[in-house]
């Protein structure tokens, strides 16, 4: 099984559950209809990777995310995700009304940052992804569409979070091609405090 990183202590979890569609200017760069509801799918746990992988023969976007781990339906750390996606896969999944695991659920698919503890105030968590140095997204709790404690309710009316399970909140605008050898920098903030710092060269 595939780990996380809490504190020094590591965690397997069972599932890694993503939110699709979850801010505006996300949705119109993509082009995509405003949902109705959460859009949620999984990841499995062979997807978790602590590195970033590239594929020439096949284009893979990032989407930098804010990261929970889940214990007894409860937020108990934080900490800085990619969602990897097969774009042109996913398009063309899409286009058919199939299934994403192709797109989605693919190894080394999810990367995250080590896990800190967190039982704050999560209004004031925010994310920042910077590539060679430039930044390309932003995110917060404020631009959310669902807020990860209404996820988590949703998530639960169908489907239980097992003790460290990963909730990935969606990606703000600015998603890209992985390129190999760029350098990716990820960090997550309360308030101004730098909570988590992490950085990727892009294999």
């Amino acid at each position: 099984m595939n780990q996380i990183n809490i504190a020094g202590n590591k965690v397997a979890p069972s599932k890694v559950v993503c939110i699709g569609r979850n801010y505006v200017e996300h949705i119109k760069e993509l082009n995509n209809e405003m949902p109705d509801q959460a859009v949620i799918f999984i990841k499995p746990n062979s997807a978790i990777s602590n590195e970033i992988v590239s594929d020439a023969n096949e284009p893979i976007h990032y989407e930098a995310e804010l990261c929970f781990v889940i214990e007894a339906q409860t937020i108990t750390a934080v900490g800085f995700g990619l969602d990897l996606t097969k774009r042109a896969v996913q398009t063309k999944l899409k286009e058919k009304g199939l299934p994403w695991e192709r797109a989605k659920a693919f190894d080394k698919s999810a990367v995250f940052s080590d896990f800190l503890p967190f039982s704050g105030e999560i209004e004031t968590v925010s994310l920042q992804l910077f590539i060679d140095g430039e930044l390309i997204q932003h995110a917060d709790y404020q631009l959310m569409i669902h807020k990860p404690e209404d996820i988590i309710q949703e998530v639960n009316s169908f489907m239980s979070f097992c003790d460290g399970d990963i909730l990935m909140t969606g990606t703000p605008k600015g998603v890209g091609i992985v390129n190999q050898d760029s350098t990716f920098l990820g960090r997550v903030y309360q308030g101004d405090e730098l909570l988590i710092e992490q950085q990727w060269k892009v294999l």
